[in-house]
């Protein structure tokens, strides 16, 4: 009953109700442009019909109200704007949404099934290169205009729209295909977070964006380096944390469990323990830890992080060690062979043919990947290895491999002809055929 008093309220109060439709699909986000005012000072209200089901209420804000899959904020513009996320067929329905004593829209929703409308996606760069992804849109959009936006921390801001162009942003559309490729050049820490794309719809009235959910995930290219060697870890920041402890960690980073190696000062910006020493040019606002004669326990995924009320763990890397020790195996074709590789129980291992092992890793993930039936893999986690299997070998597997995971070997592989007393026998018996010899004759030539 008090739902149903607060619509009444609400609709005498703020005028004519406007009716809108929109359409979405199943899997993907809707985002609404009202195109009504804000109100920072009154109360907004989201209310699902029929059902009488309050969604938000008695709710203010400067800019950003969440609940589950509904948001409401105020764009650049001063408009309200509602997104939902996550949609659904139970989603559908009407919806009254107003801004207490100002205004008030009826909104139909439809959420329709299609391919379009996936699962979000994840994407991974390393700073200074270039990112990207694509957006699947229905037939039904292939004329509307494609549009970017990315979420920020109380608002979501237009990246790409006809009207828009941000620099290092370009689209290319690929009506055949129904998906919009998104490229970013020089890729920044900045760059990363959560970016929506898809369509805009304009309704004179209102608009509204059906889009899809890409995660871009922005790290530093994996450290490799030889046992025994230096390595430096870079640590780039916002300028604005010039005057912030810093500090490096490995493993986990959380506030409570997190492993810190070190960390500098605001007096002292250079510090050193050990073998690693962490030093800080806020001139260029990066912050470099360098460790000096490294072992295999030093091997792993190592965070960046600035000291606030709580610590922000904002940049990792992977530090992978080249042990010094080299496996070096001959074999001959035909054979098969095992290769047990070294690793402390991470979740991502590979074996790699490279001339280099970074061109094998990205984010401690292989990129590398061999793709043949004769190579299978066995993980012995107890032990400490993984083993890989190669069957019926040939010259050209011979090579450089890269196998482990922080931690890695280098294999020299070479396999050649089989030459054994059998081969030599049948390949002189051959010989003997073709020219027609005994073998007396044969063996007097």
């Amino acid at each position: 009953m008090k739902i149903l008093l607060i619509f009444f309220t609400f609709s005498l109060i703020s005028g004519a109700v406007r009716c809108v439709s929109v359409t979405g699909y199943s899997g993907g986000s809707l985002l609404v442009d009202s195109q009504k005012l804000w109100f920072s000072a009154n109360i907004k209200c989201i209310n699902k019909l029929l059902e009488w089901r309050s969604i938000m209420n008695d709710k203010k804000h400067d800019k950003w109200i969440n609940d589950g899959k509904f948001t409401m904020f105020r764009n650049i513009e001063g408009n309200l704007m509602i997104y939902i996320r996550g949609l659904n067929e139970h989603d559908a329905g009407g919806y009254w949404i107003g801004v207490l004593y100002k205004w008030g829209i009826d909104m139909t929703l439809n959420v329709e099934k299609d391919s379009c409308c996936k699962e979000s996606k994840r994407v991974m760069v390393n700073i200074g290169e270039t990112a990207t992804f694509s957006c699947e849109y229905s037939q039904n959009h292939i004329n509307d205009p494609k549009i970017i936006f990315k979420e920020g921390t109380d608002s979501i801001e237009t990246i790409y729209s006809t009207s828009k162009k941000t620099e290092r942003f370009s689209v290319s559309d690929d009506r055949h295909k129904n998906l919009f490729s998104v490229r970013i050049s020089a890729v920044t820490l900045d760059d990363g977070g959560v970016y929506l794309c898809g369509v805009w719809i304009n309704r004179h009235s209102y608009s509204y964006s059906i889009i899809n959910t890409v995660h871009l995930h922005v790290s530093m290219a994996p450290v490799v380096r030889r046992e025994g060697e230096s390595a430096e870890i870079f640590c780039p920041y916002d300028s604005i944390y010039k005057s912030k402890s810093k500090s490096l960690c490995k493993g986990k980073c959380s506030t409570r469990d997190r492993n810190t190696l070190n960390e500098t000062v605001r007096e002292e910006k250079e510090t050193k323990t050990d073998r690693l020493t962490l030093n800080d040019d806020i001139t260029a606002s990066v912050f470099t830890g360098t460790i000096t004669g490294l072992r295999a326990e030093d091997a792993g995924k190592y965070w960046c992080a600035v000291t606030l009320e709580r610590d922000v763990n904002y940049l990792y890397t992977h530090l992978i060690v080249i042990m010094n020790e080299e496996l070096n195996l001959t074999k001959y074709e035909g054979d098969d062979m095992s290769i047990q590789c070294k690793h402390h129980d991470e979740l991502q291992k590979y074996f790699c043919k490279a001339h280099e092992p970074s061109m094998c890793v990205k984010d401690g993930v292989s990129l590398e990947k061999i793709r043949d039936d004769r190579f299978s893999f066995s993980d012995e986690a107890s032990t400490g290895v993984f083993t890989v299997n190669i069957t019926d070998l040939r010259e050209e597997d011979s090579g450089i491999y890269w196998c482990g995971a922080h931690i890695i070997t280098k294999v020299n592989l070479t396999v050649k002809h089989d030459f054994s007393l059998i081969n030599i026998i049948s390949l002189c018996l051959t010989l003997l055929l073709i020219g027609g010899f005994t073998v007396t004759e044969f063996l007097l030539r």
